[in-house]
């Protein structure tokens, strides 16, 4: 009886070898989003062409982010994927729904046959989907959307895709988090600089203090319902502001 074989250490399907690299795949990933410098979009679409580039099996992937308490498909690396994602959104029903609600990995081996989800299954196999996975995109105390992966062939999916797929959808929420915290900062900051310039214009031109021009602004965004930023865009573009 001849002895069982075991993977070589250098072979490509021994596990420490699959292991580191896909740890210097999700390195240079990590590389690249980093350049995104928190444009959400242009983060959305690095983390879905890196999942085709990634995770085996993958033809289409997309992403449906949190919005309100409601999922909305935001990225896609294809129309066909994104038509797809917005099936889940209007029949409330599907893989990407279930991976958000009940924080787990769905897989889906074969959608022309698949009962879970009988609206959404049918029309996805007819528009060419036919192997699924989604995992959800979460971050400590942050449930930020999911990662939906595609295939136009059924079965296309295996262990060895979830087990990467997991660990790619840890690392691009965390990319993804990062990139909408840096956006809101940077945000809040161009927010601080337009009202700064408004305060500047209404102490030069009416002789005020920095407390009485704010009070102003503030008295201008009440009285016409609008947001503070938008009075003091309005009055940095135009020169003239709306109180009344």
């Amino acid at each position: 009886m001849s002895a069982p074989q075991i993977p070589s250490e250098t072979g490509p399907d021994h596990p420490s070898r699959m292991q580191d690299d896909l740890g210097d795949v999700m390195g240079r990933i990590a590389r690249t989003l980093q350049e995104e410098h928190g444009d959400v979009d242009r983060t959305l679409a690095s983390i879905t062409a890196a999942a085709v580039d990634t995770v085996p099996g993958t033809d289409m992937a997309s992403i449906s982010l949190v919005i309100r308490r409601r999922v909305e498909p935001q990225a896609a690396t294809s129309e066909q994927a994104r038509q797809i994602d917005a099936l889940q959104s209007e029949f409330d029903e599907g893989p990407c729904l279930d991976a958000l609600r009940e924080e787990q990995t769905v897989r889906v081996d074969d959608l022309a046959s698949e009962s879970r989800w009988p609206r959404f299954a049918g029309e996805a196999a007819r528009r060419g989907a036919h192997s699924m996975l989604s995992f959800q995109l979460f971050t400590e105390g942050d449930n930020l959307g999911a990662l939906n992966l595609y295939a136009r062939e059924p079965h296309s999916f295996d262990a060895k895709s979830e087990s990467v797929g997991q660990i790619f959808a840890s690392h691009a929420a965390i990319a993804l988090s990062a990139a909408r915290q840096e956006s809101n900062l940077r945000s809040g900051m161009d927010n601080r600089d337009l009202i700064g310039q408004a305060k500047g214009i209404l102490m030069e031109r009416h002789r005020l203090t920095a407390a009485q021009a704010f009070e102003l602004l503030v008295r201008a965004s009440s009285h016409t319902n609008r947001k503070l930023f938008d009075v003091a865009e309005e009055l940095t573009s135009t020169g003239a502001m709306t109180i009344d």
